[in-house]
């Protein structure tokens, strides 16, 4: 018996497609009819039918059809041939999806100070995009669970779980999961590379874990790092207001 596209071989349920709108017999239904999923010719000629599924528990007596997805488009007469070959290409495709890696926030910016605590974290979210592999509507989701952080100095930290988060202001300089202290000035570029987890779903069929994951790279976020000076003045710069280190005095 044919499955639906996004059921594996020891799924314990069987299951049918019938036509949408198929009432049974030669009878369908006219209103149904007039929305019906209209499945256009793909571009290799081969038609589709639209058709819903149903399912029922394999092997117990007396089990009744129940709609398990659809309306879908049929295009193939052995569907649950359609399974292995997704399988083999979701990898891929996942891979190549525009997903974000999110957007690099550091604090404070665009100056820092050198061997003070720069927090860096990052503003990233889960993505969904609808796709369409060997004429099958395939949902795929991509949360993000790792981030690896190159720092532009020879420092990379990761991969690993924290996105890390911002402080409030009277808190920067303070160590963080995800802080940087620079041992040298000059201009740096931090990247972040965030590790998705995908899921794909066939034909509105259950989710399915995609092999691996999926590494896509933020925008680089520049940083420069200063240095202070701390100078001791012996001036009472009310005494003397052109002493050094009193404003408006020279040099």
């Amino acid at each position: 018996m044919p499955v639906p596209a996004g059921t594996t071989a020891t799924d314990p349920n069987e299951y049918k497609y019938e036509l949408q709108c198929h009432l049974g017999g030669g009878d369908f239904d006219t209103p149904c009819l007039a929305r019906q999923l209209d499945c256009k010719d793909r571009e290799d000629g081969a038609k589709g039918i639209p058709v819903m599924w149903l399912s029922r528990p394999r092997g117990v007596p007396g089990a009744v059809w129940a709609h398990h997805s659809g309306p879908t488009c049929l295009y193939d007469p052995k569907p649950e041939d359609l399974l292995p070959r997704i399988a083999a290409e979701i990898q891929r495709q996942f891979q190549n999806l525009p997903i974000s890696a999110g957007v690099v926030v550091a604090q404070p910016s665009p100056n820092t100070l050198r061997g003070a605590e720069t927090n860096f974290y990052a503003e990233t979210v889960e993505q969904q995009f609808d796709i369409t592999m060997f004429g099958q509507k395939v949902h795929v989701v991509g949360t993000p669970v790792q981030y690896t952080w190159n720092y532009g100095d020879g420092t990379v930290f990761g991969p690993q779980p924290s996105m890390g988060g911002p402080l409030p202001q009277d808190r920067w300089g303070e160590k963080t999961r995800t802080s940087h202290a620079y041992a040298s000035t000059g201009d740096f570029q931090v990247v972040l590379t965030t590790s998705f987890q995908g899921t794909y779903s066939v034909n509105f069929g259950p989710p399915l874990p995609i092999p691996g994951q999926g590494q896509f790279g933020a925008p680089p976020q520049g940083i420069s790092v200063w240095r202070s000076l701390t100078r001791n003045y012996a001036d009472d710069c009310n005494a003397n207001p052109k002493g050094q280190g009193c404003p408006g005095a020279g040099g």
